[in-house]
């Protein structure tokens, strides 16, 4: 308590107080790329509903993204995703330990584990495709 018996309260700055630590601005990066798989997300439902409306509106629908602005919006949308996967595998071990008997499984086994499930998963979606 201070001399006049009100406690010490902290300035924070309202916007850029991230900047202050590396850690407060990986985990603000973090949380704008939901931003861009929500937007991803968006481009999907409008995919359904295009197809829904027949081949022509379907067409239309690729044609805008085979443009370069589309094709730019979607590299911009991968990249982010890709950060929101990595990031996310990557402090997994803190926010599910896994416990064996009186143990804990190391951090770097569930992280493995995650990349490992991401891979089998795209090689799959890539099998489907046609690609392989």
């Amino acid at each position: 308590m201070s001399a006049h018996g009100k406690p010490y309260v902290r300035e924070v700055s309202r916007y850029g107080w991230f900047f202050r630590s590396p850690r407060y601005l990986r985990y603000m990066a973090r949380e704008v790329t939901c931003v861009f798989i929500g937007l991803h997300a968006l481009i999907l439902i409008m995919a359904l509903m295009r197809l829904s409306q027949g081949r022509e509106a379907w067409e239309v629908f690729l044609a805008n993204l085979t443009r370069p602005a589309g094709v730019a919006l979607q590299l911009l949308i991968l990249v982010f995703a890709v950060y929101h996967s990595t990031s996310w595998f990557n402090v997994t071990p803190k926010a599910m330990p896994v416990q064996i008997g009186e143990n804990f499984l190391p951090g770097a086994v569930i992280v493995a584990a995650h990349y490992a499930g991401w891979l089998v998963a795209s090689v799959a979606v890539l099998f489907l495709a046609g690609v392989f």
